[in-house]
């Protein structure tokens, strides 16, 4: 089942057909015990509704903090090295690659994050920029996996690859983080061969596309929510971005109007329009 927060609230989509929530807010929503066995009984014991496509798609989000997960692909390692290099701080990527605790940061509160059709951001002080294309668990307050969603995390290279240090100001500023376009709420993990694809529009055409795939992923999905959840608390739940995949070459950085296309298959396309920060 998919679920989509909508400017009419939020829907419910199973086979083609959507049916309407009754919760006045997202996080009553998607803090229910059960929430894919309320959905179920709501699909079994509705009625389909007919104003799904009056309303406008939002970012699948509430009140949840967005987190994210670094170095998590062998793609991402050998990026991250070879962009702090000069700065000296590429063996700790290495390092965090092959460790037991995984690198997890901060990456958004809901008023910077993005939805479908909406503008994402790139700094205006960074001249290397690029969209990180990552599978994004939505996570209950108790820790658990309810759902899943395509997430973009915008990073400025240059800035993170000067210093380490300066990760925050690389990932965190507005518009750095897109969600979307739905929440696959599914009891069972997606399986390994899930692909992933990213396609960067400029001008009408296709100015690079690359995928990969689940089985990619490093660490389980499962291990890096219990490390964000040592010690951490959540009472609407959270969202974590799972690493990517995808890095465009080093001569790539995005440009103001570029079209960012991900792809999850079960899950949708989440595209967004690239403007520069004022």
């Amino acid at each position: 089942m998919k679920l989509y927060r909508t400017s009419n609230g939020p829907y419910v989509e199973e086979a083609g057909s959507y049916f309407h929530l009754p919760e006045p807010s997202w996080d009553a929503l998607v803090t229910h015990d059960d929430l894919h066995g309320y959905l179920l009984s709501i699909v079994n014991k509705g009625e389909p509704a007919k104003d799904f496509l009056m309303a406008k798609i939002e970012a699948p989000i509430g009140n949840q903090e967005v987190w994210a997960a670094g170095v998590t692909y062998s793609r991402s390692r050998s990026a991250r090295m070879d962009e702090s290099k000069t700065a000296g701080g590429g063996d700790f990527y290495d390092r965090v690659y092959s460790a037991e605790r995984p690198e997890l940061f901060f990456k958004s509160t809901p008023h910077r994050v993005a939805g479908p059709g909406e503008n994402v951001r790139i700094r205006k002080d960074s001249s290397w920029s690029v969209p990180e294309p990552e599978l994004t668990l939505l996570i209950n307050h108790c820790g658990q996996i309810i759902g899943y969603t395509a997430g973009n995390d915008m990073s400025s290279r240059d800035i993170e690859g000067e210093n380490p240090l300066y990760l925050p100001q690389a990932k965190v500023y507005d518009g750095s983080c897109a969600l979307g376009p739905c929440v696959l709420i599914d009891r069972e993990p997606l399986p390994t061969s899930t692909p992933i694809s990213l396609e960067i529009v400029r001008d009408g055409r296709s100015e690079f596309s690359g995928a990969t795939t689940l089985a990619e992923l490093k660490r389980a999905p499962a291990t890096l929510v219990e490390y964000l959840f040592r010690d951490n608390s959540f009472p609407f739940g959270a969202f974590l971005m799972t690493g990517t995949g995808i890095v465009p070459p080093n001569s790539f950085t995005l440009a103001s109007g570029d079209r960012i296309r991900i792809t999850i298959d079960t899950i949708g396309t989440l595209e967004n329009e690239v403007v520069q920060g004022s």
